[in-house]
């Protein structure tokens, strides 16, 4: 989105309730007070760390997609003045060596998470990419798995998931590779959540 001029987009104000990280542990997004997701690019994560603190308000001028209560940052700005805006991603092989060797330095462990659904996750354009449930805990999964999973992505549903758990300062997030609607009912994306886990054992790389 760093194409667009935000100073041309409309402004939303708030206070932060919780930052939202993507699987390598970089913040991708923040949740307001109110309920409202921002989605930030994770290029811009070391930026917004340091810039936006919890219970802070920020103004946000950027782009809602259609239907879904959330906005795709294309600048942030504190109440101290500092103005974070998307200018494209840095390059791409030194930013994916970089997050490479910090992935390897601190690497995600095979976990079991659980809980009652308390917001729904979106990519960029709005697509449903996860869910963060009551404890603050997010889940991850890819797009093509999201129609299959729209029961377990209201607010109030219980979701259990598998996968790799990456836990940062600014919260944890599961990578799944496993989900439905409780331990005993956990399928393998491509299958719809709900009906009872068959006794198959879980892949080696996921212990």
């Amino acid at each position: 989105m760093h194409w667009l001029d935000p100073d041309y987009l409309p402004e939303t104000a708030g206070k932060v309730a919780q930052f939202l990280i993507n699987p390598h542990g970089e913040i991708d997004g923040l949740l307001l007070d109110d309920g409202t997701e921002i989605h930030t690019p994770p290029h811009l994560s070391d930026k917004i760390a340091k810039a936006v603190a919890l219970g802070e308000k920020i103004k946000i001028r950027g782009v809602r997609p259609r239907g879904v209560p959330m906005i795709t940052a294309v600048a942030i700005e504190t109440v101290k003045g500092v103005r974070i805006v998307d200018d494209g991603p840095p390059d791409v092989h030194k930013h994916a060596k970089h997050k490479h060797k910090e992935k390897a330095k601190d690497p995600a462990k095979p976990a079991d998470v659980s809980g009652v659904v308390r917001h729904a996750l979106h990519g960029p354009k709005g697509e449903v990419r996860g869910v963060l449930l009551e404890d603050g805990t997010a889940i991850r999964f890819p797009k093509h798995a999201a129609e299959n999973l729209k029961p377990l992505t209201k607010a109030g549903a219980k979701c259990a998931a598998h996968g790799h758990l990456t836990t940062s300062g600014y919260g944890s997030v599961l990578d799944a590779r496993e989900i439905g609607s409780s331990s005993k009912t956990m399928k393998p994306f491509g299958s719809k959540p709900g009906r009872p886990h068959s006794k198959h054992k879980h892949p080696a790389e996921l212990h």
